[in-house]
């Protein structure tokens, strides 16, 4: 038999455990407790999840886990994977029951992510509500402060738990912005509060609501399609080559909550995207300045989604190369508004054997009291499929 069970907060001891140990053959817990006994028995969680499945058809065994089992917890884990008569699980206080009964917080106005071991935030769920409650380990801080790198610095307010539950416990607003990492020693445990000042966008901007240069922007309609072709989902990397005012790379973050990487060479239109980017509050993206092609070879991560909206010729010539470093299953979409280009496409896609869908699209609209005709550009559009490889 196996019990799962919390510690609550507070320093890595028993203290807050109200049930009696005496009765358990063997009590397991993280390397981290500062307890000594026969019974106990400190492992890691590897170490941990084969002894309790060599070991509880035969012992009654404890495993004590850090704040509550029931919020990114290794119990929750364990316990799934045991039959549902073999194991009990004891809630205990988390660190986001903590804050917010600190902070008056209701439930329903927070969301909640980890950031302990994690590389990516989850932007599904980041600044979606009032509050982003962020469980974090040593590198946090220096992911959320450049996450909001564009971020104005009365679009949010901070508040750092550290040491919860320990005598010298701290809850203050701190500057993410410009943080002092003096101040904490961010190896101990610690989790922050973001509340979002700011009203987010839906994702179905005008074209006015961005900052552009002589009006070079993929206009609505043609962003809308762009979008939607590219079969966006949350948290993907897309990378935004050519983005000119940056008008689908932020409406990919606004609509799908996208990661995505701008590449713009033109000093005009970079001030437009680093304005726009701020404008639109967009969080957990990079601009890269200068052309395109030069840049892609020092990004290690490859993209799951390309959109390739300008760029020029040397753009066009790394298509093959950008099809190979887009991810299995991924999708690229090209959008040429020239015969020229579009040839030049053509003709190295087929050179290169990949495989390729073209639309042509032409929009007319008609504005003003009178309904005067204003015919757009026709617009090309390839959009390419990464085909799973094989072994």
């Amino acid at each position: 038999m196996v019990t799962i069970v919390g510690n609550g907060m507070g320093a890595y001891n028993f203290d807050n455990i109200t049930i009696d140990l005496k009765k358990y053959d063997t009590i397991l817990c993280d390397i981290n407790f500062q307890l000594e006994a026969k019974n106990i028995l400190k492992l890691k969680f590897k170490e941990i999840k084969e002894y309790i499945f060599q070991n509880y058809a035969k012992e009654n065994i404890l495993y004590v886990v850090t704040g509550s089992p029931l919020f990114f917890s290794a119990g929750t884990l364990i316990a799934n994977l045991i039959l549902k008569d073999k194991v009990t699980l004891i809630n205990n206080t988390s660190s986001k029951d903590y804050m917010m009964e600190k902070l008056f917080i209701g439930e329903a106005s927070l969301e909640s992510i980890s950031l302990h071991g994690r590389k990516d935030i989850d932007l599904s769920k980041f600044l979606t509500n009032i509050y982003t409650f962020i469980l974090c380990d040593k590198d946090s801080c220096d992911k959320i402060s450049k996450a909001v790198n564009y971020l104005n610095k009365n679009d949010i307010e901070v508040t750092i738990g550290y040491k919860l539950g320990y005598e010298d416990e701290v809850i203050e607003q701190i500057d993410i912005f410009g943080f002092d990492y003096r101040a904490f020693d961010l190896s101990q445990p610690y989790v922050l509060l973001i509340k979002r000042l700011f009203k987010p966008s839906n994702g179905l901007s005008e074209d006015i609501d961005f900052d552009t240069q002589r009006g070079m922007i993929t206009k609505k309609y043609k962003r809308q399609l762009s979008l939607q072709n590219l079969d966006l989902e949350p948290n993907q990397l897309l990378w935004d080559i050519g983005a000119g005012s940056g008008s689908c790379g932020i409406e990919a973050y606004n609509r799908y909550k996208t990661r995505t990487i701008f590449f713009e060479k033109n000093e005009e239109r970079i001030v437009n995207i680093k304005n726009n980017l701020t404008n639109h509050h967009i969080v957990d993206c990079e601009l890269f300045v200068g052309e395109a092609q030069d840049k892609f070879e020092s990004l290690e991560e490859n993209p799951s989604r390309i959109f390739v909206g300008g760029g020029g010729e040397e753009v066009i010539k790394k298509l093959p190369y950008l099809y190979r470093r887009l991810e299995n299953d991924g999708i690229m979409l090209i959008n040429a508004i020239t015969l020229k280009h579009l040839a030049l496409m053509h003709t190295i896609l087929n050179e290169s054997n990949i495989e390729y869908e073209v639309h042509s699209i032409s929009l007319t609209t008609y504005k003003g009291e009178l309904d005067l005709v204003e015919p757009e550009r026709q617009l090309f559009q390839i959009k390419i499929f990464k085909i799973k490889e094989e072994k």
